[in-house]
């Protein structure tokens, strides 16, 4: 692995906070993601399912983890599975794990090779009645894949239809949305990473550079600062294609006087950053587009300081719409009669600003978290107001990173990547 990983010791209490949510006499099991084929004999990157490595830290293939705290024998409370090395493997992939660097890494003492999974399996069914078994419950989730964590779940009850089975997403949702200490330094490096890449960028940035150009200078940094990459698809929106949400192309040259917006992030140990800057391609903004950017800079600010524990989702939501509705009536985008005459259920500002405007981050870009719930200290969210002018010609969206404190204003994990109009133009201008 490129990244330092977290402490074992992490990995221990996160599967004890999880266990103790279990039903009595309950087994739970969790399974690596596949390697996805793209045709012939090339597959996608190898991707970690983020349940099993935020309970395991085990960050490799054909990987399954068992927690039944009520087994008979105590070395069967926690139990690894991974794959092994044979000579094949060593030869062409190279070594895989180690039974020794896998209790490492997770400070599980048990580890089998994946071969024992079912004879063991089999053997601890007899001394359970619940399987908690691990679905994709995210609100945002459209998956049309079959996982290997699907595969599993159907077998499981083929063979063992007189189990009673429960779900072990609602435990993590609530688990994986208030980060340790040791997750916000992981999330802190993806964004320093991050930062490292947009200040490439603002040096590299002027009239005639392609999108994909800024592409390939943000991968530069991002990947000899040893993150995997780019946390989601890279957004590099030049002129008018900043009015397409997730405009991802990035094969238009940009143009002179125009902007460009960036919503581009590095991850580190799995661990996503997001964020949005917009930027101008000469060098300096114009006077429209000034307005503008302060504009959506201001929702952003305001919005952070709404973000603490006890706040709902949902009423957040509605009280950036009010803040924004006010400097969209300030830029002249809207009027009092397009106020008076909006509906509850499709407010005037969405015009203008149609997404949403916070997010959990974590393992995910969109991470895990019930939104229904009051926000909790130590909770980590995205804050992205936009302001899109498609009869103008361009957009703009700003994103930081914060995490909800006890009390107080969020703290800013991007606090250091430029966003004032007056730093940019001046790093812009040397």
């Amino acid at each position: 692995m490129k990244y330092k990983p977290l402490s074992s010791s992490f990995y221990y209490r996160a599967r004890k906070a999880f266990i103790a949510n279990l039903k009595p006499n309950s087994l739970a099991i969790f399974n690596s993601n596949d390697i996805y084929p793209i045709g012939a004999d090339s597959t996608l990157p190898f991707e970690q399912h983020r349940d099993i490595f935020y309970l395991s830290g085990i960050d490799q293939e054909e990987t399954i983890l068992i927690l039944f705290p009520g087994a008979f024998d105590k070395k069967h409370r926690e139990i690894l599975f991974i794959r092994k090395t044979d000579e094949q493997i060593a030869i062409w992939e190279g070594p895989k794990l180690t039974k020794i660097q896998a209790k490492e890494i997770s400070g599980i003492q048990t580890i089998y090779w994946l071969e024992e999974f079912e004879k063991i399996f089999k053997t601890l069914s007899a001394q359970c009645e619940n399987f908690y078994l691990n679905t994709n419950e995210h609100y945002r989730q459209a998956v049309k894949t079959q996982t290997r964590e699907d595969r599993f779940i159907q077998w499981c009850k083929k063979e063992y239809p007189v189990h009673s089975t429960e779900k072990s997403n609602p435990i993590l949702q609530k688990l994986r949305s208030v980060k340790s200490n040791e997750e916000i330094k992981q999330l802190q490096t993806a964004c320093d990473i991050t930062e490292i890449g947009i200040r490439r960028i603002l040096s590299f940035l002027k009239p005639g550079v392609w999108e994909y150009e800024l592409e390939a200078e943000l991968i530069y940094e991002f990947l000899r600062n040893r993150s995997k990459g780019f946390a989601y698809d890279p957004i590099i929106a030049s002129g008018a294609n900043a009015n397409i949400l997730h405009y991802t192309d990035n094969n238009q040259q940009c143009k002179a006087g125009e902007l460009v917006l960036l919503d581009v992030a590095a991850e580190y140990g799995n661990y996503s950053a997001d964020l949005t800057r917009t930027l101008p391609i000469s060098g300096s903004f114009s006077k429209r587009q000034k307005a503008v950017y302060n504009a959506v800079l201001k929702v952003k600010n305001e919005a952070t300081k709404l973000l603490i524990p006890g706040a709902i989702w949902k009423e957040f939501h509605t009280e950036v719409g009010k803040i924004m509705t006010s400097e969209l009536l300030g830029l002249g985008l809207l009027d009092k009669a397009d106020i008076q005459n909006e509906k509850p259920e499709s407010p005037s500002y969405k015009k203008y600003f149609m997404h949403g405007t916070a997010h959990h981050l974590g393992l995910n870009t969109h991470d895990y978290g019930l939104l229904h719930l009051p926000m909790e200290a130590n909770m980590v969210f995205t804050v992205e107001p936009g302001i899109y002018i498609p009869e103008e010609g361009f957009g703009v969206r700003l994103e930081d990173d914060v995490v909800i404190q006890k009390s107080g204003v969020p703290i800013n994990l991007m606090a250091n990547i430029p966003i004032e109009i007056e730093e940019i133009e001046n790093l812009m201008n040397p």
